[in-house]
């Protein structure tokens, strides 16, 4: 599965690159997230609760940070086991551009391999929670980087994305 994308984050580049790197805010944002702890200043340990069409597993994993360019871009790469559900691994490129001192592009490349059940179920079923998913993900982050103006910034942005998705 492969997902390219931008968020516009009401937040300073600064900002928003100390939320990507604080545990605290990303489990805030990740959906289903149950823990995230550092344990290196480029390594964390997470536990993920995920219910992909009628499989709901917790994934267990490790992720590592490298490829750093504060506070430009980084590469996340992780891999997670769910039991009897089966295995996620990928990582994504992340890069964050200045649009003004307090408006930041993040882009983001994705790329990930599961096995198991859960690739048992197809494509467009995982495809499809993959990109909502997302979608949770940056619109609570930019709401919690961007406060307020973040929640309305990226309720339309959520808008505009699942028009792109739905061709409406």
């Amino acid at each position: 599965m492969q997902m390219n994308d931008s968020q516009r984050i009401p937040a300073s580049k600064e900002k928003v690159w100390a939320a990507l790197n604080d545990p605290e805010v990303l489990k805030k944002c990740i959906p289903g997230c149950q823990s995230l702890e550092m344990s290196s200043p480029t390594e964390m340990t997470a536990t993920v609760v995920f219910k992909v069409g009628p499989v709901k597993a917790t994934f267990g994993g490790k992720v590592t940070l490298s490829d750093l360019d504060p506070p430009n871009s980084y590469r996340i790469s992780g891999e997670g086991s769910g039991g009897v559900a089966g295995f996620a691994k990928g990582g994504a490129s992340v890069g964050l551009e200045a649009e003004s001192s307090d408006i930041t592009i993040l882009h983001y490349a994705v790329d990930a391999q599961i096995g198991g059940k859960l690739a048992q179920l197809g494509g467009r079923l995982i495809d499809s929670t993959a990109k909502k998913l997302a979608g949770e993900f940056f619109t609570s982050f930019a709401a919690v980087v961007g406060g307020s103006a973040g929640a309305a910034a990226a309720d339309a942005g959520s808008k505009s994305w699942i028009s792109k998705l739905t061709g409406t």
